[in-house]
């Protein structure tokens, strides 16, 4: 009875070390995950997602509009047609681009956090890693500076579309609505500098703007300007905790490269 009840003892021991050894694992690879790096990563995929597929969308629905209403005339708007095109083509290289540089960025962040370092051993570090890590902190920060004027300039279709929609609703108030003052309320998208100047009609009053507030077309133009500017927003604000996260990591190889280290981050 006494040696069974030993074995049972030591088996219960064995088994309370194995899951105390696989608690203790798994709350050491918890720490090894660069949280910064990761919640970048899901940022910067959902904004440039958002941009680019919104933007897209909204760009040939923009086209769509400017065609059937305020620019008759094809060779008004040939300039632009193939300005927008070239940008739905910059739109799927931006989308691939950022969607490896994503993966290398927290790539890098899981290899310069100290538990995976600890699992990989002594750590060591050379003057190759420090200077593609600190290239990363260089690219990191032009692409930073690059998506602040990115998201600028994805709000100038919106204020646009917003001068629009707001114009429709001075038409549509009761204020004016049925009095002969609102065929003079008018949109000149010229004045944009979209079209040009000779462009026939360019302008569109009345009536005839407010049908065309009413469109699917302006409808989810509008709204999706909106959320391609939020998502280049959302990517800015990536970039800038990629911006830290690389920094950190650049510091971090340039302090592990000291002889006299002996404290760890």
């Amino acid at each position: 009875m006494k040696p069974a009840m030993e074995t049972a003892a030591e088996e219960n021991a064995e088994q309370s070390q194995e899951r105390k050894g696989c608690f203790e694992c798994c709350i050491k690879c918890l720490g090894g995950v660069p949280y910064a790096s990761l919640v970048a990563t899901i940022l910067c995929f959902s904004g440039v997602a958002l941009f680019c597929g919104c933007g897209h969308v909204a760009l040939a629905g923009t086209v769509a509009i400017l065609e059937q209403h305020f620019s008759t005339n094809t060779s008004d708007h040939a300039l632009l047609s193939e300005v927008i095109q070239l940008m739905q083509y910059v739109i799927y290289g931006i989308a691939s681009f950022f969607f490896l540089y994503g993966i290398i960025l927290l790539a890098e962040g899981f290899y310069t956090t100290s538990a995976v370092k600890e699992l990989h051993g002594e750590f060591k570090t050379t003057a190759c890693g420090r200077c593609i890590s600190g290239m990363f902190v260089f690219l990191t920060y032009v692409l930073g500076v690059a998506w602040l004027g990115v998201f600028g300039f994805s709000a100038v279709p919106v204020f646009m579309f917003y001068n629009i929609w707001s114009t429709c609703e001075v038409i549509k108030s009761p204020q004016t609505n049925g009095t002969t003052g609102v065929e003079q309320i008018c949109v000149d998208v010229r004045q944009y500098g979209i079209i040009p100047w000779n462009a026939f009609p360019g302008k569109i009053c009345g009536s005839a703007l407010e049908n065309i507030c009413n469109t699917n077309e302006f409808y989810m133009s509008y709204h999706l300007f909106i959320v391609a500017c939020a998502g280049a927003g959302a990517t800015v604000i990536a970039l800038l905790i990629y911006m830290m996260a690389t920094t950190y990591n650049y510091a971090v190889l340039k302090f592990k490269s000291r002889e006299d280290c002996c404290t760890k981050f």
